[in-house]
């Protein structure tokens, strides 16, 4: 792929902002743990954050049209800043009984960030050929995943290094970094018709689209099912599977996780590398993502022996990303370059609502039937998934009008 300018920009300064997004979550829960000596007053930090993105996601749509969306992503970054900013004074004077001001702060910046995730999406379609779409997505999930796998291993051992307060400044340096890159970026000419339109009609702008619009209907459900799945993945879930149904120690469960993020990583290599072919067999990659993640989560959920639960754990990874990047360019050349922003804040709306309580969910019916159960049920949700996809595999194609 040829380097464009805009596109690395946006990608360096994702990926500050990425860093630092993980290391500032290291540095609170740990601050919050030592504060409260509380592993239930952690947990409400994902909670938190869901919930304040999920409220973003529904509220960002009335800026669109009124703020350029470059300007709308580096300005959200240059917010962020400031609140981490903010955060680091607040853990110098920060005591047991004021802690709560971290949840605040953290909700802020999570409601910054349920406005820039959309954005970041819908800006490399305008930055990048239409033809080189999969490739830019595949470096873009690479670069993303890689941080992800890297950071929370790093994060904890910058933080016995240098200490919450210092990792928070090493955050800020971060953010200064990714806030000014972004503003490197080119304007871009986003002409919306939600001008003219009432508040109300704005947010829902981009469910409508979703429902007037076929294939992305059909993504929108099966992004509904996938994220419930996607709760039996969270830590408190998974630390469960690898003591009750593996029977190991709790470091397998950072090895599980592992080989999950390096399953990621190697489904976005491939999709670089071999973008040409699976751009004109989209609905096939995506169909048979679906398919191989649904017998492998359920053959996790069956499987008691740890080396393969790993093997299993990478599978899941690989044939995700396999679905999930195809799926994203499909996305991305399904509706005109002005829609997409209303589409991906409600397409983000739908997961942060539903990951929340599928969590919830997901954790009772551990409690209630058993680990490997809930596993099961993953697998079988995923098997609609499949169905969908076979069901309207006429859709699953790139929209070439030009947009």
């Amino acid at each position: 792929m040829k380097l464009n300018r805009n596109f690395c920009l946006l990608l360096i300064g994702n990926s500050f902002a990425d860093i630092g997004d993980v290391l500032y979550m290291v540095s609170v829960i740990s601050t919050i743990f030592i504060l409260t000596d509380s592993a239930t007053a952690a947990s409400f930090v994902p909670f938190t954050i869901t919930s304040s993105m999920f409220i973003s996601s529904l509220l960002t749509p009335l800026l669109f049209g009124k703020v350029n969306l470059k300007w709308l992503m580096a300005g959200s970054q240059i917010g962020k800043t400031i609140l981490l900013i903010l955060l680091g004074f607040t853990l110098m004077i920060i005591m047991d009984s004021n802690y709560y001001l971290l949840f605040l702060i953290m909700g802020l910046i999570a409601f910054l960030d349920g406005c820039a995730n959309p954005i970041r999406h819908t800006l490399i379609p305008h930055y990048v050929d239409s033809e080189q779409l999969i490739e830019a997505n595949g470096i873009a999930e690479t670069v993303t995943q890689i941080i992800q796998a890297a950071m929370w291993f790093v994060g904890s051992l910058l933080l016995v290094l240098l200490g919450s307060q210092q990792l928070i400044w090493l955050v800020g340096g971060l953010f200064v970094l990714s806030s000014l890159l972004l503003c490197l970026l080119e304007n871009i000419n986003h002409q919306t018709t939600t001008d003219s339109k009432g508040k109300w009609e704005q947010i829902k702008e981009g469910r409508k689209t979703l429902s007037n619009t076929p294939i992305l209907r059909k993504i929108a459900w099966i992004d509904f099912f996938e994220t419930i799945t996607g709760t039996v993945w969270i830590a408190a879930i998974l630390y469960v599977f690898v003591n009750d149904a593996l029977n190991v120690g709790e470091k397998w469960w950072g090895f599980i996780n592992g080989a999950f993020f390096i399953g990621l990583i190697l489904g976005s290599i491939y999709c670089i590398k071999y973008s040409s072919l699976i751009e004109k067999r989209l609905g096939t990659f995506v169909f048979a993502g679906s398919l191989a993640t649904c017998i492998v989560t359920i053959l996790f959920s069956l499987n008691s022996i740890p080396m393969l639960a790993l093997l299993l754990s990478l599978c899941i990874g690989l044939f995700g990303q396999l679905k999930y990047i195809p799926q994203q360019t499909i996305v991305q050349t399904s509706v005109s370059k002005e829609k997409l922003s209303t589409v991906y804040t409600s397409l983000g709306a739908i997961g942060t609502g539903i990951f929340g309580i599928g969590s919830v969910i997901m954790g009772i019916l551990s409690d209630l039937l058993g680990i490997r159960i809930v596993f099961g049920i993953s697998g079988l949700l995923l098997a609609i998934v499949c169905t969908i996809v076979h069901k309207n595999k006429q859709l699953f194609v790139r929209n070439v009008m030009e947009q």
